[in-house]
């Protein structure tokens, strides 16, 4: 049958949605609660809302609106949270900035992103005021004194100033559920980085899940905030989640096991988000002092937890971990093991409601093949939590939703409404929660004057989750030595990145086709335990 086109069935509807309601309304509530702890210091909702508003006037004032992208450089700060509401308020488009990036790398991700304008806070202007200058994106700091000059000996102008004469905005724009929210730069496993869009609908319903689902979590919870905020954990499990809910966060701009720990104390934390690292942190920071934070309960993503630190820190701090699974691209949980049923150790629990989880047959391209339950596969997944496509690669969009149905590239079993990783499809690698694309160190390694080729592999790490190893092979009659190849890359790539153990090799393993066989690397240094760092 065919039905003539009426914009009430076929068109976007008048309902609007934004991730800036989190903390307006919030704010509207529960003005007088506390929102965030930060140097001593605690603000209120209704604090933070109205600096928001007063950053969001000053940010109009300079041309941002609906659809403009503000790339953001700014740690775990009060800033953060002002900056990222604001940039939402005016119906325009979060980028959050690697901190550790250089300022080749901030570059890249203005140019690629076709930034508006960048925030960059003051301890980050040594690469941020260069990657400015080079890519001709307008600059405005937050935290620095007045005074401070960029590159060209002028000074650069600060938002907090500009806010300070601006007209706040009375409230935040409407936007519709499936406009973009955020831009946040992924390599999936190979490649330069791309950057994912996000919605105001997956975010906010990330959100909605996790409260209704996921956590217990109550106004008068005190969450940890040492995850880094321009990451989607950070981002949307921490703070997007506490906001929502009225509850506050203990805001810490790098992670230190025994600081966290005297701020968990002090601020009597309830809740421990964090990344496998920094469990292991916490449990030895424990064995140097007998204080402990009232903790209900932790949760862990990012890479996978090994059981013993799950149970060790259980054991130290009386708080069970709950482990769960997610990506950049599905904003970012897919799976959860809730507060709500016993945690079932060395799996990522159950999907989110509305979000669908299946296996996949690994190798078959082009199309979705799903495999019989309990079978291993890649996992592969559909909800309302899918990002929008990469911004600018609709072939990579293309490539990575088949069918409706995202590949995350994870190989895994899912098996009576259980989600258990595997192994990881490809050679990307996760140390300490962060994405290490071999591609990205290897382009950078092999600009070394005396390297011919290099080939970047992970290797499994009890510190780190995985260590980032090089194969080496050098240039006819020249000599490498392995700390200068750390120290050469140390020095162009984030600290992340870098490779921590270097082998010299006359040659490297090939298949048929020509490709590196790096699983067969992997195996013969399996047992090398002498990083170069």
């Amino acid at each position: 049958m065919t039905h003539t086109p009426d914009p009430a069935i076929d068109g976007d509807g008048f309902g609007t949605l934004s991730v800036a309601s989190i903390l307006a309304e919030s704010a509207r509530r529960t003005p007088e609660r506390p929102a965030v702890h930060f140097l001593g210091h605690t603000i209120s909702y209704g604090e933070l809302w109205d600096q928001t508003r007063a950053y969001a006037g000053a940010l109009q004032a300079r041309g941002i609106g609906r659809g403009d992208r503000v790339a953001m450089l700014v740690p775990n700060v009060p800033d953060f949270a002002r900056v990222y509401y604001a940039v939402l308020s005016l119906g325009a488009v979060v980028v959050p900035v690697h901190l550790l990036f250089k300022a080749e790398e901030i570059g890249y991700v203005l140019r690629d992103s076709g930034a508006d304008l960048l925030v960059a806070a003051a301890p980050l202007l040594a690469a941020a005021v260069p990657a400015a200058l080079e890519t001709g994106v307008p600059l405005v700091t937050v935290l620095a004194p007045a005074g401070t000059p960029g590159t060209d000996g002028t000074e650069l102008p600060r938002l907090e100033a500009e806010a300070s004469v601006a007209a706040p905005i009375v409230r935040h724009v409407s936007v519709r559920p499936t406009d973009a929210a955020t831009i946040l730069y992924t390599s999936g496993t190979t490649g330069t980085p791309k950057g994912a869009v996000g919605s105001h609908l997956a975010i906010v319903e990330q959100v909605h899940c996790a409260l209704i689902d996921a956590f217990d979590m109550t106004p008068d919870d005190v969450i940890f905030g040492g995850l880094p905020l321009f990451h989607t954990f950070g981002q949307t499990a921490v703070m997007n989640v506490a906001f929502r809910r009225g509850a506050s966060v203990i805001l810490l701009p790098k992670f230190d096991a025994d600081q966290a720990l005297e701020l968990l104390v002090a601020h009597r934390a309830t809740v421990f988000t964090a990344v496998p690292t920094m469990f292991v942190g916490m449990i030895e920071a424990a064995r140097r002092t007998e204080v402990r934070p009232p903790l209900r309960y932790a949760v862990s993503g990012g890479a996978a937890l090994p059981v013993a630190v799950l149970e060790a820190f259980a054991a130290e701090y009386g708080a069970q971990v709950h482990e769960g699974y997610g990506l950049t691209e599905t904003s970012p949980t897919v799976s959860f093991n809730t507060v709500f049923e016993p945690i079932r150790p060395g799996t990522v629990g159950r999907p989110y409601w509305g979000i669908d989880v299946a296996i996949a047959e690994a190798e078959v391209e082009g199309r979705i093949e799903f495999s019989p339950d309990g079978e291993l596969g890649e996992i592969v997944v559909r909800g309302h939590n899918l990002f929008k496509g990469y911004l600018g690669r609709p072939d990579a969009s293309a490539e990575a939703v088949v069918d409706g149905w995202f590949r995350t590239g994870d190989l895994g079993t899912y098996s009576e409404g259980i989600v258990t990783i595997v192994d990881r499809k490809k050679d990307m690698i996760v140390r300490n929660g962060y994405n290490v694309y071999p591609t990205e160190v290897e382009a950078v390694i092999v600009r070394h004057p005396s390297v011919a080729q290099a080939a970047v592999f992970g290797l499994p790490d009890a510190t780190h989750g995985q260590e980032v190893h090089v194969a080496v092979v050098p240039l006819d009659g020249h000599e490498v030595d392995a700390e200068e190849i750390v120290a050469f890359t140390k020095e162009r790539i984030a600290a992340y990145k870098y490779p921590r153990v270097v082998h010299l090799v006359d040659a490297l393993p090939v298949g048929g086709s020509g490709k590196v066989l790096k699983r067969e690397l992997a195996a013969r240094f399996a047992t090398v335990d002498a990083p170069v760092r």
